[in-house]
């Protein structure tokens, strides 16, 4: 058997050809995952804030009522004290490490996607799904410790780089990445769940076909029903994550993510491990449909 290895006329060579076919693919997502996470950040951020004061508030002692009774009482409190601004207090970690974060995450989302396709635009099968979620799990887990602490903290102090200071003067250096068990817990089947409800719903509009033509709506429902699948599959173990990064360094309430999600239960019952979900909800549907349909737009554009 012979085979040709002419190259065709105007290639240097296939290595080139094939690494410059995948250098601009990788900036394309590069740019596009910077800008839906800038997106999702901007919509998203005043319904987190009032989130993780929901669920940070101590649990009000017998006869007395909570700091806040709900999520639009704690709506009200933030401006009546702080104004408009309060929503948006301590946005300036979560903004760097969340445009980094998804611009590193679409990206590699991106190449797995094109080596895994059989064709462009065709449909992953369910293992192809499977095997490239696994991998971009591990890839979103390691990356999400970095800002958790500082992000939910961020609203108790000055701004990102006082949290730090304090954060590192109190317990060093692990203090910064406190509450890493319950958001490797999260973050690794909730995005799964996230990934897997947003391309099967993309499928499901494009009726099993290409799904690059699909247009804004359908993409801002599947950007949308992902992000509240992700919530309904993992909140608890985001309380658990908050009350920990909140919890006193040097007099600890909670040995660990374990004795956190006993105490919360003991304490309140189920409903304790579902504080501030309502504000989650609301956050996660309009965020991540922002989030997607600008990723989307904006990696269509650069071609």
């Amino acid at each position: 058997m012979e085979i040709n290895l002419t190259k065709p006329e105007g290639v240097d060579s296939y290595d080139s050809r094939s690494e410059g076919v995948e250098m601009g693919d990788a900036a394309k997502d590069l740019t596009a995952g910077t800008v839906g996470g800038a997106a999702q950040l901007i919509v998203g951020h005043p319904f987190d804030t009032i989130k993780v004061k929901l669920q940070s508030q101590p649990a009000p002692l017998p006869g007395q009522p909570p700091k806040y009774s709900g999520a639009m009482d704690a709506v009200k409190q933030t401006m009546i004290a702080e104004g408009p601004r309060g929503l948006y207090k301590g946005m300036g970690v979560p903004l760097a490490t969340v445009a980094a974060f998804n611009a590193v995450l679409f990206t590699v989302r991106g190449q797995m996607e094109g080596l895994l396709r059989s064709e462009p635009g065709a449909p992953l099968t369910v293992n192809q799904q499977m095997l490239m979620q696994s991998l971009v799990n591990r890839l979103q887990a390691q990356s999400a410790l970095a800002g958790s602490a500082a992000s939910s903290a961020a609203a108790k102090y000055g701004g990102p780089m006082d949290v730090t200071k304090h954060v590192v003067r109190e317990a060093g250096v692990r203090g910064l990445f406190k509450g890493m068990v319950p958001t490797l817990a999260r973050e690794v089947p909730g995005n799964a769940v996230l990934f897997g409800v947003y391309e099967a719903l993309k499928q499901y509009f494009a009726g099993g076909k290409d799904t690059s033509g699909l247009g804004r709506w359908p993409l801002m429902v599947a950007g949308g029903l992902g992000g509240a699948s992700f919530w309904l599959s993992v909140y608890p173990t985001d309380v658990v994550k908050s009350v920990i990064q909140v919890d006193d360094y040097k007099n600890p309430k909670y040995s660990g993510s374990v004795d956190a999600l006993r105490k919360i239960a003991a304490a309140e019952g189920i409903k304790g491990l579902y504080r501030g979900f309502g504000p989650a909800m609301a956050r996660s549907v309009p965020a991540n449909a922002a989030c997607f349909l600008a990723y989307e737009m904006i990696r269509s554009s650069l071609g």
